[in-house]
């Protein structure tokens, strides 16, 4: 009988326990979830400061969520270097994750830390090799840098998955031209003229080879 009365005394302790954690638990969601909706609406009408302190009444160190979300709202706030500490520790809870990587390409670029950008993006094509994105985003710091055979890789790539596309035909169109591969070029060119008629890019590159 004993015995029956300490199980029932602890089952009682253990309900009471799971009750408060759940409700605790349910109280911490909707703190933040609060949270959250204010930043968006602080962000809506630009007033990025006020976002930031909504998200960091709540911060917690371990939560993904928080840490890209102040990434990206200290990087609206111009506070660059403090959004690449929350795109890094959101990048180290979840290294897999290939947005945080994206998202501190924003205030790295903002730097004009062009390395630190690149090297984000190669990140991300060692988790997603054929990642639009990651590929023209390479190819155009590349070509920016006069690199037009490390560009052409790049752009080479991105017109293989999407051959229609005006963006990657016409960046791929002027890395063959800077590379004398002028017969590519031409083609490349008038295809641009095919996505956007009478495109000055296009007609400009189709000039200089006449």
């Amino acid at each position: 009988m004993e015995t029956l009365k300490k199980l029932k005394t602890v089952f009682l302790i253990s309900a009471l326990v799971i009750t408060i954690t759940g409700h605790s638990t349910a109280q911490d969601y909707k703190a933040i979830q609060d949270a959250f909706a204010t930043s968006y609406t602080n962000e809506k009408a630009g007033e990025y400061a006020k976002g930031v302190e909504a998200l960091k009444k709540v911060y917690d160190e371990s939560s993904y969520e928080i840490n890209l979300r102040l990434g990206w709202l200290t990087y609206e706030s111009g506070l660059f270097t403090e959004s690449i500490a929350f795109y890094q520790k959101a990048i180290a809870l979840m290294p897999y994750a290939i947005e945080p990587k994206f998202g501190m390409t924003y205030p790295a670029a903002a730097l004009g830390n062009w390395d630190q950008v690149s090297t984000q993006y190669n990140e991300v094509l060692k988790i997603d090799p054929n990642n639009t994105i990651a590929n023209y985003k390479l190819g155009y710091i590349y070509y920016g840098k006069e690199d037009f055979t490390t560009a052409y890789k790049y752009f080479e790539k991105v017109v293989n998955l999407y051959p229609f596309d005006y963006d990657s035909v016409i960046m791929f169109a002027w890395t063959n031209f800077k590379l004398g591969k002028l017969r590519e070029a031409k083609v490349l060119f008038n295809k641009a003229l095919m996505l956007s008629p009478d495109d000055k890019s296009a007609t400009e590159g189709l000039g200089l080879i006449k």
